[in-house]
């Protein structure tokens, strides 16, 4: 159920946001079974939203495993953010790069940190194990993280399709990257349950929830309200404020205006709107920012 305001715009009713489809789950059974097949566990995650664009629960029951959390888009994120984050992830021994997928340099340090992490791992059990060059790893994560553009780097060719919307692929298949390095490719997975709604918000921001879940309205306007707020000088340049104390439905009509997106008898168009803030965002035209910063105890 909606509401509607006097100037058009919906908002949605503050209902609980989650999305875990039949697929879904049959697809983390299958990669509980299948971590057996591999040494090294990576998790890809958005560096924008580090802890909640996380689920551990697809490795949950990965034994003693070793495990590489891999924050990508970089490019994207606020780079004092991703400061903070090294700090707290480094405090919390975790095992953890960030990189920006579309750069060939930081694909090389997936490899680099995947064979320190594996070798430190093999020296527990073994004090005069030598470093190895190869590796069989499972690359997981939520959908839209990146994983098959890193599946496709590494292996320097279009061996895992990006879907057009998240959750379609559904398929667990091999990749073999080169002779030393093997892939287990994954189905983006969401966790089963979302607690914190603020976190589904940014989830479907970055596009790891479709569109069809949380409508491009509601989306748009989270995201409006969350950059007025923090005062985002790559939003105010992008489309030329003058000032940003002003309300979600003053920057709406201001961007429809910029943008063209009026109709016959001077109305907005609403829903026009709302896709060319999605658009922009996910292309990261506003600038690097980040949703999430690190837990404070």
């Amino acid at each position: 159920m909606t509401k509607k305001n006097k100037s058009g715009i919906e908002y949605l009713e503050q209902n609980h946001i989650n999305w875990f489809p039949g697929h879904m789950k049959k697809a983390t059974e299958k990669i509980q079974q299948s971590i057996k097949l591999v040494n090294i566990i990576i998790e890809v995650r958005d560096a924008r939203a580090p802890m909640a664009s996380g689920n551990k629960e697809n490795y949950q029951n990965r034994g003693q495993k070793p495990y590489l959390i891999v924050l990508n888009k970089t490019n994207l994120a606020d780079p004092e953010s991703v400061k903070s984050w090294t700090n707290w992830f480094t405090k919390q021994n975790e095992s953890f790069v960030f990189i920006n997928a579309l750069d060939k340099k930081s694909i090389k340090t997936i490899i680099k940190r995947a064979k320190e992490v594996l070798h430190t791992h093999r020296l527990k059990s073994n004090s005069t194990a030598t470093l190895k060059d190869k590796m069989k790893m499972m690359i997981l994560g939520l959908p839209n993280t990146g994983k098959s553009t890193i599946i496709n780097k590494l292996a320097n060719r279009d061996a895992s399709k990006a879907a057009q919307r998240p959750g379609q692929t559904t398929s667990i298949l091999w990749v073999k990257a080169d002779k030393d390095l093997e892939i287990l490719d994954t189905p983006g997975v969401m966790p089963p349950r979302i607690d914190v709604q603020v976190h589904a918000k940014w989830l479907s921001a970055i596009h790891a929830i479709p569109d069809h879940i949380v409508t491009p309205d509601e989306s748009a306007c989270f995201i409006v309200e969350f950059l007025l707020n923090l005062k985002s000088s790559g939003f105010k340049e992008h489309y030329k404020f003058e000032s940003l104390d002003i309300d979600l439905v003053t920057a709406c009509n201001h961007i429809g205006k910029l943008r063209g997106c009026l109709r016959s008898g001077g109305l907005y168009d609403y829903e026009h709107i709302y896709k060319i803030i999605l658009g922009d965002f996910r292309k990261g035209a506003f600038g690097p920012i980040c949703f999430e910063l690190p837990p404070v105890k």
